[in-house]
């Protein structure tokens, strides 16, 4: 399978499983990421998701050159079905394109998260790299184009100064420089990045999730835009969530003292 999932205690890990071609995404390993990504979405009993390659070589290399003409819509796809796939929320490498998903998403940077590996890591919410794995848009020097999401993503991480560098100049950086610029969260020893992202993610399940969910809407929708128009964004989206049972819940258990009981809404 070249894309694997395991669920345990609320947790989604999706695995890309090509390690003879450093995890490179052809065909059906998007269409299996797609899959995966909207079970995420839909699925109540999902709250984190962690993302990661198999192997110590690379996280993901990006789209598999030799088998390039699988992705997307393909080289014989009709205007009305290049046009779905535009206005879709699919992207080249699965469902890149999604703009829905605000439960927490953690990547485990194993190696190296190149071209389209490093569009699949700016999925994340946060990255978790080992020490030999480098960053970059690998895809410059072969005249490939961000399609799934990099020059959106990782301006909105890094800031637009340090994006253009590394999307211009297809540099790679290595775990250090990456930490330094804010791409990656945190370094772990070798082998041990899926074990932090699991830690974190048990975390992140045991707390709340309809205001955390509710934070990273916020967050995501209202990023660059004008100030009044993301505080409404915030406004209106905590309003949602102000209306259910669990905010009164929290607010009572802090004033009597307890350990909170949530429902934990979707």
């Amino acid at each position: 399978m070249k894309v694997t999932t395991t669920v345990q205690d609320h947790i989604l890990t999706i695995c890309i499983n090509r390690p003879e071609v450093r995890n490179c995404v052809d065909g059906e390993t998007a269409r299996l990421l797609g899959e995966a990504w909207t079970r995420f979405r839909d699925d109540p009993d999902l709250w984190v998701a962690v993302l990661t390659g198999t192997g110590d070589k690379a996280f993901s290399a990006g789209a598999d050159l030799g088998a390039v003409r699988e992705l997307g819509p393909g080289p014989d796809a009709r205007p009305s079905q290049i046009r779905q796939f535009l206005h879709s929320g699919q992207g080249f490498l699965g469902q890149t394109r999604l703009v829905d998903i605000f439960k927490p998403i953690i990547a485990a940077l194993n190696g190296d998260a190149l071209a389209g590996g490093l569009e699949l890591a700016c999925l994340a919410d946060m990255r978790i790299a080992e020490p030999h794995a480098r960053l970059g848009v690998a895809c410059r020097r072969w005249n490939v184009p961000l399609c799934d999401g990099g020059t959106q993503r990782l301006p909105r991480i890094i800031g637009m100064g340090r994006a253009m560098d590394m999307i211009l100049t297809g540099r790679f950086v290595d775990a250090q420089e990456a930490l330094s610029m804010g791409l990656v969260n945190q370094i772990v020893p070798k082998g041990q990045s899926l074990t932090r992202a699991m830690e974190l993610a048990k975390q992140l399940c045991a707390l709340p999730q309809g205001a955390m969910r509710t934070d990273k809407q916020a967050a995501v929708t209202g990023y660059g835009r004008p100030l009044q128009e993301g505080l409404r964004i915030e406004a209106e989206v905590a309003w949602w969530h102000i209306q259910g049972q669990d905010l009164y819940e929290g607010a009572r258990a802090f004033k009597e003292k307890r350990t909170p009981s949530f429902h934990q809404e979707d």
